[in-house]
């Protein structure tokens, strides 16, 4: 997915390259119009890789805690707080262990065999068309990661 950038005073490749996460070199693959050389003029438009919000925040383990109560107090499956970390529902946690959590508003599953794009979007509670937005490969094999955010565009 790609974004339509206007260039402000005081950019420079380098500075666009990492306000959105990836190289420069990148910046002119997609802009093939664009030089190295070449002094970049505020209010130019350029092409760049859409900036998406990271999904996941971390959890650190503490004494005590099973995978059942961490994702009882998110408000999440166990299964699912389990397979998003490689882990099984029986498998043991231990002090300071650091899990993925997705972020507050972030919906993700694994996929399954036989899984279908609507089921998956009913699952999530998506709009097809936001959720293929929002992952640039869905090709529905086991055990892909699909990660959905409502964001405040959406209805």
């Amino acid at each position: 997915m790609y974004d339509i950038y206007t260039i402000q005073d005081g950019d420079t490749i380098e500075i666009i390259s990492g306000k959105f996460g990836t190289t420069p070199e990148k910046i002119y693959e997609l802009n093939l119009n664009l030089e190295p050389s070449e002094k970049l003029e505020p209010g130019r438009k350029i092409i760049v890789p859409a900036a998406r919000p990271a999904i996941f925040e971390y959890y650190k383990v503490k004494k005590g805690d099973t995978l059942y109560n961490i994702a009882k107090q998110l408000d999440m499956d166990p299964t699912n707080l389990a397979e998003i970390n490689g882990l099984e529902n029986a498998d043991y946690i231990y002090d300071n262990q650091v899990l993925l959590i997705p972020k507050k508003g972030t919906k993700v599953i694994i996929t399954k065999s036989g899984d279908t794009l609507e089921k998956v979007s009913a699952d999530l509670g998506a709009n097809t068309l936001d959720l293929l937005f929002q992952n640039q490969n869905i090709y529905l094999l086991p055990n892909q990661l699909i990660a959905y955010q409502k964001t405040s565009k959406q209805n």
